[in-house]
């Protein structure tokens, strides 16, 4: 049975993931990849132009299903409140579903500044706008404070989830991220202050 042309391609993307993961991007070459995906190293070329290419791709493949995933299930809440909290558990659901695109998210990605320029422009802009048109609608509403810079309360609330999932990397235990969702929100929406 012949193999159609997104499995290949989608074989290969999870063989990177899963040897940028243990062996870090810039020890990783692309003959690694081929023989974890089980293909000639040519056949890695048919699809990809190099091995910044593979990264760019799985970085772009997974942004743009986890954006999807996320502006489809805030349209299931009318409270800006709850759409945050949603975004907030599905970013931990996600990565820590797989600790290896988390791996290659947090920390092979950030390896270059050459990376982060790139990243930072497209889908990541768009996961932050998703965060900030949310916010601006609590505004709206009335749920949020409106003296607060929306572009910032979004950078925050991504900081601080990010820095969860960079924790539970560093870690090395396997203990639930997702509940770590409450706490970022509730930290986000009340502060630490007494009142």
């Amino acid at each position: 049975m012949k193999t159609a042309v997104g499995d290949k391609r989608e074989a290969i993307l999870r063989a990177a993931i899963k040897v940028f993961a243990e062996k870090g991007f810039f020890n990783s070459k692309v003959s690694d990849v081929a023989r974890a995906a089980g293909v000639a190293d040519g056949t890695v070329y048919l699809y990809f132009k190099n091995k910044d290419d593979i990264l760019r791709s799985i970085f772009d493949q997974a942004m743009a299903l986890f954006i999807a995933e996320a502006r489809k299930e805030i349209k299931q809440f009318e409270d800006p409140a709850e759409k945050l909290r949603r975004i907030a558990e599905l970013h931990l659901e996600k990565l820590s579903a797989d600790r290896d695109l988390a791996i290659v998210f947090q920390v092979e990605l950030r390896g270059s500044t050459k990376f982060m320029e790139e990243f930072s422009n497209a889908a990541f802009a768009e996961y932050l706008n998703i965060i900030k048109e949310v916010f601006v609608e609590g505004q709206q509403k009335e749920v949020f404070r409106d003296d607060l810079n929306p572009t910032v309360c979004a950078k925050i609330l991504f900081g601080a989830l990010d820095e969860m999932v960079t924790n539970w990397i560093l870690s090395k235990k396997n203990y639930p991220l997702a509940p770590m969702a409450d706490i970022v929100i509730s930290v986000f929406f009340n502060g630490v202050l007494r009142k």
